[in-house]
């Protein structure tokens, strides 16, 4: 049996790469595509994973992204000759889980996730499966931090005394992040004029890194290069997260975190906040 499997945006990335060693023990063919978008591609390398590229950012505009998301699913479609698929979503307001609801044989979602959440995106239940938990539990499970990671942040220029924060601005160009999260530029304003902290900013995209590097701000590090998700919240003293896969890795992790999304709240989030996770 062969196994596609798609890798739209960075988290999938260690998700699947928990995953792949238990379909190849059972002697099943991977492939494995990859879009162009948010170190998605670099991350698979790191990986040890050999993805064929297909696709890439849409853009800012709406129009721009719907047309990317259609011509995408085509162009897979087309890569894929049209074999059954499963979709895993872990956030119930995405505009795209219309057409990936719809086209999936298979839909797997947490518990958490709202069944009426799931029907109004054509999701017959028949065809839904859910699992306990978050998809951090999944890969983070068996985690054990690097001690040779201290040295990587020492090559960007944080030491062991400093207090580390890191943080990831929200996702503006996104579907679901059609508005403006002012709060975040005023969090990063205030923790960036801490003498004694280092700020690890992982952006989104090369606009806002570019927005981010005219503040010049002493304290202020943007990696160029893609590192190790979990090894660096490992590290950190604090999370600060417009988005919800980075505060989920970190309550996985033990690590203090701070959500400033300014979004609808997820049901997954809302679930796991109650249970004191």
């Amino acid at each position: 049996m062969r196994i596609w499997i798609d890798l739209a945006n960075s988290p999938h990335v260690p998700f699947f790469r928990a995953l792949i060693p238990e379909f190849t023990a059972r002697d099943r063919q991977v492939e494995i595509t990859a879009r162009d978008f948010a170190q998605t591609v670099e991350l698979a390398s790191q990986a040890g994973m050999t993805p064929h590229v297909i696709g890439g950012h849409g853009g800012g505009s709406i129009t721009g992204k719907a047309g990317n998301l259609v011509g995408r699913a085509a162009a897979l479609r087309k890569w894929a000759l049209g074999i059954r698929t499963v979709t895993l979503m872990d956030y119930e307001h995405q505009p795209a889980n219309h057409l990936a609801f719809r086209l999936a044989s298979r839909v797997i979602v947490p518990r958490a996730f709202p069944a009426a959440e799931l029907r109004k995106y054509g999701a017959s239940l028949r065809k839904v499966r859910r699992y306990e938990g978050t998809k951090e539990d999944v890969y983070l499970a068996d985690f054990s931090a690097d001690p040779a990671f201290t040295d990587v942040l020492r090559k960007l220029g944080v030491a062991s005394e400093d207090v580390l924060i890191v943080v990831r601005p929200p996702a503006r160009e996104a579907l679901y992040h059609r508005f403006e999260n002012e709060l975040f530029d005023e969090l990063l304003s205030r923790l960036t004029s801490r003498a004694d902290a280092r700020i690890i900013l992982l952006p989104r995209s090369d606009a806002q890194r570019a927005e981010y590097e005219k503040r010049g701000w002493p304290n202020l590090i943007m990696p160029r290069a893609a590192l190790d998700g979990a090894n660096l919240i490992a590290a950190a003293d604090l999370v600060v997260s417009a988005g919800g896969t980075m505060n989920r890795e970190a309550a996985a992790l033990g690590v203090p975190a701070v959500s400033i999304y300014a979004g609808k709240g997820a049901a997954i989030a809302t679930n796991r906040l109650a249970r004191g996770d």
